[in-house]
C-alpha cells in the first residue's frame, strides 16, 4: 500500500489482539455485548405486517422497505459532487449510498455489530436529498429558511420521507441513525445517546428545523452501529470524490497535497477504516487514533478547496440558477396554495404520494404546512426532472444550464 506522508504510521494492518477479538466476531462465535439486537427494534405501530421472523428480522425489513421505496431508486438520478456532466463513470448518489453500506458494513462486522441496522442505516441516509447535491441543498434551504424562518437539511429530510412521505414504519433505530449521520460534524470519538423513544426523536427532528446547525451539530447515534455510518459516510466520499474530479477534468493526479491522486480512494479504504475498527473493537464507542483523525480532517478539508470549492463545480449554480429555484418554490407554492389540481406538483407528487399511503391507512396531509409540500415535492426530484420542470415552468431557462455533450 502507497505510504500517505500526512499519516505514516496508518499502513493498514491490526495490531494482534484486535485481530484475535475481530477473529472471533467474524466466524460468528461471538457478537459484541454493545451491539443492537433485532428484538430491540422500535416501530411506531406494532402491526403483524412488520413483526419480525427467522428469515426476516427487524432490521432487513428496515433495509428492505427502504430499497423498495421509489425515492430511493431516484437516487441513481440525482448528483452526488458534479452536474451537468455527460459522463457516467461520474457517481451519483445511488452509488454512494452503497458505498456507504459496504464500508461500514466491513466495520461493523469486524466489530461484532448489527450488520442488518447498518445496512438499512446507509442505504437511507440520504433518500431525501435534493437534486444537483450539496449545491441544490443549499439553494433549497436559502428559500425555505427566508420564507418561514426554518432549516432544510437532507438528513431531516430523509427521515420525513421515510416516515412520513413513504409511511413505511421503520424502526426508531433506523431513523435515529439517518438523521444522526451529517458528515460535517465529524468527531474523533463517536459516543451514543441515551434516545429511547419517538417522542423524544420527534422532538430532535423539530428541533433540527427550528434551530438548524446549532441542533445538527450536537446530535449523536443512539447505536454504534448509527456511530460506525457517520465516520463510514466520510470515509466513503473523501477519496470518491477525489477519483471523480479527476475523471471530470477539474484537477489531475498532482493537485493534491499527499501526491496520492487518485489512489487516496483505495489507501482511505484500507488505512482509515482499519483505523476505526482497531481504535473501537471491543469498546462502547467509536473511534479513530489522533493520526487517523487528523488526516480525515486534512483530506476532507483538501476536497473543499479543490474540489467543493471550485469555481467550476460553485460556478454551475449562478445567480440565474438560484433565482430559478425561487421562482420554482414560488410557483410550486402558488399551485398548492390556489388548488390547481392539473400542476405538476399534484399530478406527480401530491396524489403519488396519496395513492401509496392509501395502502398503509394514511393520509398526506399536504395542506397543512405548504412550505414543507413544496419542500417534499423539490427535494424528491431528480437533476434531469428539475431541469425539465424549470423548462417547462419558465421558457428561455434550458439557457442557465451548461449541458454538456459526451461528443
Amino acid at each position: 500500500m502507497s505510504v500517505n506522508p500526512f499519516a505514516p504510521t496508518l499502513t493498514g494492518e491490526l495490531s494482534r489482539g484486535a485481530e484475535e477479538q475481530i477473529r472471533a466476531y467474524m466466524r460468528g462465535e461471538e457478537r459484541s455485548p454493545w451491539a443492537t439486537p433485532d428484538a430491540s427494534a422500535i416501530r411506531r405501530e406494532d402491526v403483524a405486517r412488520d413483526r419480525p421472523t427467522e428469515l426476516r428480522p427487524a432490521f432487513v425489513r428496515d433495509a428492505e422497505k427502504i430499497m423498495h421505496v421509489p425515492a430511493y431508486n431516484r437516487l441513481a438520478g440525482k448528483t452526488q459532487v458534479f452536474s451537468f456532466r455527460e459522463n457516467d463513470d461520474l457517481a451519483r448518489r445511488g452509488l454512494h449510498v452503497q458505498l456507504v453500506a459496504r464500508v461500514a458494513r466491513d466495520i461493523g462486522r469486524a466489530l461484532g455489530l448489527n450488520g442488518d441496522l447498518i445496512e438499512a442505516i446507509a442505504l437511507g441516509h440520504d433518500i431525501g436529498h435534493t437534486p444537483f447535491g450539496h449545491a441544490g441543498e443549499r439553494l433549497l434551504n436559502d428559500v425555505y429558511h427566508a420564507r418561514t424562518g426554518k432549516w432544510f437539511f437532507h438528513n431531516v429530510q430523509s427521515v420525513r420521507v421515510l416516515d412520513v412521505l413513504y409511511g413505511r414504519n421503520v424502526s426508531l433505530q433506523t431513523l435515529d441513525g439517518i438523521i444522526c449521520h451529517n458528515g460535517e460534524f465529524e468527531k474523533q470519538i463517536l459516543r451514543t445517546s441515551d434516545l429511547a423513544d419517538f417522542a423524544g426523536f420527534d422532538a430532535m427532528v423539530e428541533d433540527c428545523r427550528s434551530r438548524g446547525d446549532a441542533a445538527i451539530e450536537h446530535l449523536a447515534p443512539s447505536t454504534l452501529e448509527g456511530c460506525v455510518v457517520r465516520v463510514s459516510d466520510i470515509i466513503a466520499y473523501v477519496g470518491k470524490d477525489r477519483q471523480d474530479a479527476i475523471r471530470a477534468g477539474l484537477c489531475n493526479e498532482n493537485s493534491f497535497a499527499d501526491g496520492m491522486g487518485g489512489a487516496y480512494n483505495s489507501w482511505a479504504l484500507r488505512a482509515l477504516i482499519s483505523d476505526v475498527v482497531e481504535h473501537s473493537v471491543g469498546r462502547p464507542r467509536i473511534a479513530m487514533s489522533e493520526e487517523g483523525f487528523a488526516e480525515m480532517r486534512r483530506a476532507k478539508r483538501e476536497n473543499y478547496v479543490t474540489i467543493y470549492g471550485a469555481p467550476e463545480v460553485n460556478g454551475e449554480f449562478d445567480r440565474g440558477i438560484g433565482e430559478l429555484f425561487e421562482r420554482l418554490y414560488e410557483r410550486v407554492y402558488d399551485d398548492l396554495a390556489r388548488g390547481r389540481t392539473e400542476a405538476p406538483v399534484f399530478r406527480h407528487h401530491v396524489r403519488f404520494v396519496e395513492q401509496g399511503l392509501s395502502h398503509y391507512g394514511q393520509h398526506y396531509d399536504w395542506e397543512h404546512d405548504l412550505d414543507l409540500t413544496t419542500v417534499d415535492y423539490i427535494s424528491s426530484m431528480t437533476d434531469d426532472y428539475c431541469m425539465a420542470i424549470l423548462e417547462y415552468l419558465f421558457p428561455g431557462a434550458e439557457r442557465l444550464f451548461p449541458r454538456r455533450e459526451h461528443f
